[in-house]
This record gives structure tokens, C-alpha cells and sequence, in this order.
């Protein structure tokens, strides 16, 4: 036991000299991406289901402010969505029918209106694009957040930005929409939360626990190319405890997250959602690099044809042609 601790005492000690601004390639906690990369999507065939679809997200996504304990990430929304991210975990604390956005007992300086807008202005400026929005009630317990939700929708947004279908929609119909993944009860907004297949271990008591929970991102992204292609995968890479604030988390798994995609040398393959905490733009990259395709639509043409090459190969079609139709 005394070794445990003191082991835990110096991995607490070495993280907090690391608070605050720092840029790496597989976690960033300053307040701009290195770079952006805003239409991606517009790359994904029109009949692509978007369970196919493997994409990066950020896990309690307004989580700004309120400390070591309160705080997953350092980038605003418009940043976020800017940089790549297309999974939304948001957190609305419902008081009197208002929806105001919390982290625990954490106010994050804003409400459940703006951040509509912010995705409004987004889709309006990349209409190629789609968002995912996980929505569930924090720091209360009304149970009843549904009639406030639409209201808010009517207020900020517009009844037709929803994707208004527990269905999987493919890239053409979810282009320009929001899909509210809802984690409340009442009628259909858009998909149920509950049906997507989620690997979220989120406690994580001390550091000392960062193997577990790697394992548990590990095995959940290693099922996602092989599983159910109709059902979309949800893998959380975040994590917290009493002596494992989230930034904590992010800088060891993060960089676990890193170094395991770097190794896949197939990219035609589905991992479906990421969702991390201080996410970097090189690892959002990295996740938006992972695609399924269909290589049997494609023409397998060499990518650095010659002339020669093009020629020799015509020349054999029509000889093939001229022999068929002899």
C-alpha cells in the first residue's frame, strides 16, 4: 500500500507541472487548434450509412471552466466543429424550463440555446457537414427535459435541422442536420443514445487504473471493423477520479490513443465515434483518415500511372475486344 501511494504521489506531482497550455500531437489543452479542417464529410459517398462512418468527437464538450476537476477541454464549440469534430456530449441542467450547461455542479457559462446556434451557423456555412448530438440532463433531476428541448429548438434553431428518425441515416440524408442521440425520455427527436454500442469506463480512481482503462478503449476499438455495420460504435477515451483529474487522463491516454492509430496501416477500415477529452488537430486528422470503402466501385488504377503504362493497358482491352468479337 505505501508503495502504491507513493507511486500515485509522484504521478500526481508530475501532471500538475504540466497544467495548462501545451500543444502535442495527440493531446492540446490550449484555446486553438493547430489547424483546421471543417468540410471532411463532404468527401463521404451520399449513400454511405453513418454507422460506416469513423469520426472523432469530444466527451462533455462545453466543459471549459470550473477547474482541474470540471474541465475536458480548452477549444470553444466553433473551434471544435472547425477542426473536425462531429460527436457533441452535452450536459443541460434544467431548472424552470431553462436548459443551462453543466458539468456536475460546474457552470459552463452558457446555455442549451447557444449551442444550438453554434451548430446552426456551422451547417449553414458546411452544409456537407452533419453533427451528432448526445443530450442528457445533469445536475438536476426533473426527469422531464423533453418540452424544454423542442421549446428550445423552436427558439434557436428550426424543427427541419433535426434528423427526425431512430434510423441510421446514410451521408446524403444526414447532410445539413443535426442528430440529437437522445438520452431523455419522450417522443422521437432523433435517434435513441441507448442504441448505439458504447464502451464509456469512465472511472478511473487513480492513475494508477490508466491500464483498465486503456483496455477497455482497446478492446472496444479492435470489435468496431468487425461489428455490426448497422449499429453505430461509440468509444470514450476519457476518464476521471478523485486522483485522476481529466486532463490527467488525456495526457497517458491520449497518447496511447495516438500511438495505436499511427500502427493501423489499413485505413479502409470502421471505428466509428472517438470522443475524447483535449483532443489535438493531428489526432482528429488521424481518426477522419480512417474510412470504410468500397473497393469493389472502384477501378484499382496504380496512383502514379505512366503514359506508358495507360497505353499498354488500352492496347490490351481493345486486343481483348478484337478477339471476343472475332
Amino acid at each position: 500500500m505505501k508503495s502504491m501511494l507513493m507511486q500515485l504521489m509522484v504521478l500526481v506531482g508530475a501532471t500538475g507541472l504540466s497544467y495548462g497550455a501545451t500543444q502535442r500531437p495527440d493531446y492540446d489543452d490550449t484555446s486553438t487548434p493547430e489547424f483546421l479542417n471543417p468540410s471532411w464529410m463532404a468527401k463521404i459517398p451520399d449513400d454511405q450509412p453513418l454507422s460506416e462512418v469513423t469520426m472523432p468527437g469530444t466527451h462533455n464538450t462545453m466543459a471549459l471552466y470550473g477547474g482541474i476537476y470540471a474541465e475536458c477541454q480548452s477549444w470553444s464549440l466553433s473551434s471544435q466543429l472547425r477542426s473536425g469534430v462531429r460527436f457533441l456530449d452535452i450536459r443541460v441542467r434544467h431548472v424552470k424550463g431553462n436548459l443551462t450547461i453543466h458539468h456536475g455542479v460546474s457552470y459552463q457559462r452558457a446555455h442549451f440555446g447557444q449551442v444550438l446556434e453554434g451548430v446552426v451557423n456551422f451547417l449553414r456555412e458546411y452544409p456537407t457537414e452533419t453533427v451528432l448530438m448526445r443530450l442528457r440532463e445533469e445536475f438536476s433531476e426533473t426527469y422531464d427535459i423533453y418540452g424544454a428541448v423542442v421549446d428550445y429548438i423552436h427558439r434557436y434553431a428550426n424543427w427541419d435541422l433535426l434528423w427526425h428518425s431512430r434510423l441510421v441515416p446514410t451521408m446524403g440524408e444526414a447532410r445539413g442536420k443535426l442528430i440529437i442521440m437522445q438520452e431523455f425520455s419522450g417522443p422521437d427527436l432523433g435517434m435513441r443514445y441507448g442504441s448505439l454500442d458504447i464502451a464509456d469506463d469512465w472511472r478511473v480512481p487513480t492513475l494508477l487504473h490508466l491500464e483498465q482503462k486503456w483496455q477497455s478503449v482497446y478492446d472496444h476499438l479492435e470489435a468496431a471493423p468487425t461489428g455490426n455495420k448497422d449499429q453505430i460504435f461509440l468509444t470514450y477515451s476519457s476518464g476521471a477520479g478523485v486522483f485522476a483529474y481529466p486532463r490527467a487522463v488525456a495526457q497517458r491516454i491520449n497518447t496511447q490513443l495516438y500511438n495505436y492509430l499511427k500502427a493501423k496501416t489499413d485505413l479502409n477500415q470502421r471505428f466509428g465515434i472517438i470522443c475524447m477529452d483535449f483532443p489535438s488537430a493531428p489526432i482528429i486528422q488521424m481518426i477522419i483518415d480512417f474510412q470504410l470503402k468500397d473497393e469493389t466501385k472502384r477501378e484499382r488504377v496504380p496512383r502514379k500511372a505512366t503514359l506508358k503504362h495507360t497505353i499498354s493497358l488500352l492496347r490490351r482491352k481493345m486486343m481483348k475486344n478484337l478477339t471476343v468479337n472475332a
